[in-house]
C-alpha cells in the first residue's frame, strides 16, 4: 500500500482576485473559461482546484453565488478533483459577501485566511499604461490603503458555520508567522482538528517575504506548534512560484500553482494556461522522485467529506 504521507498534493488556483485581464490573455474570467481551465488543470495533475468567480463582462472579482454555479457543477461533473472555494473573495468584499457562495456550495474545502493584514498589490499598476477595463487600475492602486480583514471573530464564524455545520475543511492560508500562531489558537480551542492543511504564502506585499530562510522558519514553527496534526503546502507569488514549490516538495510539503499566484511559466514568458503550470510542477516533482497524490488520496490525507456531500 502506498505511503500517503509521502504523496505531494498539487493545488491549482485558477483565477483568484488579484490579477486583472490586462495582465494576461490567459487569465480566465468567463464561466466557460474557468470551467475549461479547471478541468484541464485537473487532467494535468491537480488534485485540488481553488476557485474564485469573476464578472463575465469585465473580469472583476464577484462573490455572486450565481456566477459560481455557472462553473462549479461543470467542473464536478468532468473531474474528480477536490473543489476548494475562496472565503477571501476579492478586495473590498465584506465577510458576508465572501461567505455567500461557500454557504450555497457547501464544498469539501474552502480557503481561510488566518489574520488581517495590509495586502498591497498597487505596485502592479505601474507596469501598465493602458487597460482593458476601467475598474482595473483603481482596484490595484487602492490597495495602498487596504486592510484585508480576517479578525478572530470572522475566523471563528467561518470555522463554525462552514466547518461545524457543513463539514467543510480548510486551506489555512498563512501569510506570516503570526498567522500560524492564530491557527494554533483555534487548534487549542478545539475549533480546528487534525488533519488540517496549512498553506504557507510568500511574496505578498504586507506578508512574509520570499526568502528560503523564511520558508524554513515557517516550517519549523509549524512543526513546533502542530506536530503531526497537519499537512502543509507552499505558494509563492510571481517569479518565486516554481522555486518555492520545488523547495516545499524537497522538504516533504505539497505545492500550489496557478494563475492566481503567478501569470508566468518562465522568466519573462506568460503561461498559456493553468494546466501548463500544473504540468511543469508535476514534471519537476517526478524528476525529483516524488509521487503526486490523486484526488482520492488527497481526500484521504486531509480527511475530507467527499465530493458527493457538496451542495452542487
Amino acid at each position: 500500500m502506498a505511503d500517503l504521507s509521502k504523496k505531494v498534493i498539487i493545488t491549482c488556483a485558477v483565477t483568484g482576485g488579484i490579477h486583472t485581464p490586462t495582465m494576461s490573455d490567459a487569465l480566465p474570467f468567463t464561466p466557460d473559461d474557468i470551467a475549461r481551465q479547471s478541468i484541464e488543470a485537473a487532467e494535468a495533475g491537480a488534485s485540488i482546484l481553488h476557485l474564485h468567480a469573476r464578472d463575465p463582462n469585465d473580469g472583476r472579482p464577484t462573490p455572486d453565488p450565481a456566477e459560481f454555479m455557472q462553473f462549479l457543477p461543470r467542473i464536478k461533473q468532468a473531474t474528480d478533483a477536490v473543489i476548494n472555494i475562496t472565503t477571501g473573495g476579492g478586495l473590498n468584499m465584506t465577510v458576508e459577501d465572501r461567505l455567500a457562495a461557500p454557504l450555497v456550495a457547501k464544498p469539501e474545502m474552502c480557503s481561510l485566511n488566518m489574520g488581517s493584514m495590509n495586502f498591497g498589490i498597487y505596485p502592479l499598476a505601474d507596469r501598465y499604461s493602458s487597460w482593458k477595463y476601467e475598474w482595473e487600475e483603481p482596484y490595484l492602486r487602492g490597495t495602498d490603503d487596504f486592510i484585508f480583514r480576517n479578525t478572530f471573530r470572522d475566523i471563528e464564524r467561518i470555522l463554525k458555520i462552514l466547518g461545524e455545520e457543513h463539514g467543510t475543511k480548510f486551506e489555512h492560508e498563512c501569510y506570516d508567522v503570526g498567522h500560524l500562531y492564530n491557527l494554533a489558537h483555534f487548534v487549542d480551542r478545539g475549533l480546528v482538528k487534525g488533519p488540517f492543511f496549512v498553506q504557507m504564502i510568500f511574496g505578498i506585499l504586507g506578508g512574509i517575504g520570499p526568502e528560503l530562510d523564511n520558508l524554513m522558519f515557517m516550517k519549523r514553527t509549524a512543526d513546533r506548534l502542530f506536530g503531526d496534526q497537519y499537512r502543509w503546502s507552499v505558494l509563492a507569488a510571481g517569479r518565486f512560484q516554481m522555486p518555492f514549490a520545488t523547495q516545499s516538495a524537497m522538504l516533504g510539503g505539497s505545492v500550489r500553482v496557478g494563475l492566481e499566484d503567478s501569470l508566468y511559466i518562465g522568466r519573462g514568458k506568460l503561461a498559456n494556461s493553468n494546466a501548463e503550470q500544473v504540468g511543469k510542477i508535476k514534471t519537476i516533482l517526478h524528476e525529483l522522485g516524488h509521487e503526486v497524490a490523486t484526488p482520492a488520496e488527497a481526500r484521504q490525507i486531509l480527511g475530507l467529506k467527499g465530493g458527493d456531500q457538496v451542495g452542487f
